[in-house]
């Protein structure tokens, strides 16, 4: 018996909860961060520490909290993560000390790794792959709509209750979600339970942890850079090594899956990077005020949702190698014509660019990754891809930050467009167009694009990876 031919509601709601509130927290808490140190008497290296506690321990725990997904089931994982992060934000709400507000977002990173490959990989289990586009579509359309709206919602909550009520945003929907998700049972899993690699989890999570702490004290140099190459390179001896690794060779050696992560890696690095430079262009060379700055940038929020179901249709029209590499070159350009500030209409056209240009490359080599991975390690590619997602904006914001030191505010803008231009290679390793199915050959009920035996192949144990045309 086949799975029906369409996505099943509360799934695809609670993927898109999920993400939403980890988009909603980070620019809320960004708002309210004045707020907060002034309330709780904290200095500015403490306040820091709130988000970079927190992105620490969710970008070393990602991957292997996909793992736990693929073995103990992602609506647990979900579950498990989505009460936790309402419960840690309940805790920061009522905190009495800067102390106690850091080593709570540390543990609310970690209920973060749990959740969100698992918003993935829920949709991965579920989805018709004719409809894992489409999902995925909403999903990043839900994230455009949250991080639009959390410095709104930051700024409205903390000047008329103060900090403290913005920890009050997340409580009610982790909660709702979160039980929600325990009262659905899993599909049966295969008899063979999923390896747990420990030893390459702790690796892999040392690297990554002091990678993430290295990129956000930059440009000084401390103790994690050391340790992050010492990790990374312990990792990949290791996984080399191990009978059963934590990166399936079936996932990381895809030279689908990994040209989908570099993209997602330098787009996202591109996006962060280039609004942390126009934040400087506009109000420091431009004069121009926090709100009026805010109001040019708008139409990077609105073009980056309405990219979302476009995207879908040029996937399944054009395939991913030609969206993404027509995406990276509307980031590119976008970059570029913000670099060129000269009045509203050119700003607001070069916003409007980055917006559809990532809202795109977002969706589709998100897709990639999810669809071109077993099903069996749906959370991994999950974790790999939410990694993807945490490193770049890191990474760009760093590289704004070293080159925006030499007295150049445009310059990250014009190196992040040529970085952008320069990783268009890599949209060459990702499926092309999809090629037709022919009913006399693919027998009766033919005609979706993704072929009946492709529906059939993701219950076994060892579910294949998907072919270029089925994509």
């Amino acid at each position: 018996m086949r799975r029906s031919a369409r996505t099943p509601p509360l799934t695809l709601a609670s993927s898109a909860a999920g993400a939403m509130v980890v988009a909603l927290d980070g620019t809320v808490l960004t708002v309210a961060q004045p707020a907060l140190r002034r309330d709780l008497h904290a200095g500015f290296d403490e306040v820091q520490w709130t988000s970079t506690g927190y992105l620490v321990a969710v970008a070393g725990l990602l991957v292997f909290a996909g793992r736990l997904g693929d073995r103990y089931g992602h609506r647990r994982t979900f579950a498990l993560g989505m009460i936790g992060f309402g419960v840690t934000s309940a805790g920061v709400a009522l905190a009495p000390g800067i102390g106690w507000v850091i080593a709570l977002r540390i543990a609310q990173g970690v209920c973060g790794a749990l959740l969100q490959p698992a918003t993935l990989g829920m949709l991965r289990a579920a989805c018709p792959p004719e409809r894992l586009r489409t999902a995925i579509a909403v999903r990043t359309a839900c994230i455009g709509v949250a991080a639009a709206a959390g410095p709104v919602l930051g700024g409205a909550l903390t000047t008329q209750f103060g900090w403290r009520s913005v920890f009050l945003l997340n409580i009610v929907p982790t909660l709702l979600f979160g039980v929600l998700a325990l009262t659905v049972r899993d599909a049966p899993r295969p008899p063979a339970e999923v390896p747990l690699d420990v030893p390459g989890a702790l690796l892999l999570a040392a690297g990554l942890a002091c990678l993430v702490h290295t990129l956000v004290t930059l440009p000084g140099i401390t103790w994690s850079a050391p340790v992050a190459v010492l990790a990374g390179a312990a990792f990949v001896r290791h996984e080399r090594r191990t009978g059963a690794p934590l990166l399936p060779p079936d996932v990381v050696g895809s030279r689908a899956v990994g040209g989908a992560l570099g993209v997602l890696v330098t787009a996202s690095a591109a996006l962060n990077g280039g609004l942390l430079a126009c934040v400087y262009v506009l109000q420091d060379e431009q004069g121009l005020t926090p709100l009026r700055s805010a109001l040019l940038a708008l139409p990077l929020a609105v073009l980056l949702v309405a990219a979302a179901p476009v995207s879908a249709v040029l996937l399944r029209r054009r395939g991913a190698r030609v969206t993404v590499t027509a995406a990276m070159g509307v980031l590119a350009a976008g970059l570029l014509a913000l670099a060129a500030v000269s009045g509203p209409v050119a700003v607001g056209a070069g916003f409007a660019l980055v917006g559809a240009g990532f809202g795109t490359v977002m969706v589709a080599a998100t897709h990639v990754v999810v669809r071109w991975s077993p099903a069996e390690s749906a959370g991994v590619a999950g974790g790999l891809q939410q990694t993807a997602m945490n490193v770049g904006p890191v990474l760009g914001v760093a590289s704004a930050t070293v080159l925006m030191g030499f007295g150049a505010a445009r310059s990250p803008l014009v190196l992040l467009a040529f970085v952008v231009a320069a990783a268009l290679p890599l949209g060459r390793a990702l499926p092309g167009r999809p090629a037709p199915v022919r009913p006399d050959a693919a027998g009766p009920g033919a005609g979706s694009d993704a072929t009946h035996t492709d529906l059939d192949a993701e219950r076994g144990p060892h579910t294949r990876s998907l072919r270029d045309h089925e994509v």
